[in-house]
């Protein structure tokens, strides 16, 4: 398949979904797929909802297990081929994205919680720490909030960030409420 749209191109940027891509060249279900990578069904389910999005992956078939009905799922192609229109503007975007998307921010939260999820719970101690809080920053001063922040958090990484001692992983992502409604 020639890929013509950066969405689909985007699509392929994790390497799970690549993955999820591979096992779905027969047909099989989310739960199948998730049992041969060793992941949970609602994470491949993630990233076959992206894939059919993008028209990598559809529905084939579905099946009803215990009153649920389960998707059958295939990938659209064998092979796919990036059209050489987009490799340079792919390259720049890869570039361009930074922080401040919503995408890289699910992107973050999606890591965290692989990372989190692979710890292993019965050791007598994990140090770790989380904190969450509310920040309300006027539009005309977001810029200077998230240049305070990324300033902040690059100072951390600098003073601590040696060869040295317990590795820590870090992530901070900062997104609009839901709710706007104001106090």
């Amino acid at each position: 398949m020639h890929l013509e749209q950066l969405e689909q191109a985007e699509a392929l940027f994790k390497p799970q979904r690549i993955e999820v891509l591979r096992r779905l060249a027969e047909p099989a279900t989310c739960g199948e797929v998730a049992e041969q990578l060793g992941q949970t069904p609602q994470r491949v389910y993630y990233h076959v909802k992206r894939l059919v999005e993008a028209g990598l992956v559809t529905q084939v078939d579905e099946r009803k297990v215990r009153g649920i009905r389960e998707g059958i799922y295939q990938a659209t192609a064998r092979s796919y081929w990036l059209s050489p229109t987009l490799v340079g503007r792919i390259g720049g975007l890869r570039r361009t994205r930074d922080e401040l998307s919503l995408g890289y921010v699910l992107d973050l939260m999606e890591e965290v919680q692989t990372d989190i999820a692979a710890l292993d719970r019965s050791a007598p101690e994990l140090p770790s720490i989380g904190v969450s809080g509310e920040i309300r920053v006027p539009p005309d001063r977001r810029r200077e909030f998230f240049e305070d922040l990324r300033g902040t958090l690059q100072d951390l990484f600098e003073r601590y960030g040696g060869s040295e001692g317990d590795a820590f992983k870090l992530a901070v992502a900062c997104y609009p409420k839901g709710d706007q409604d104001h106090d």
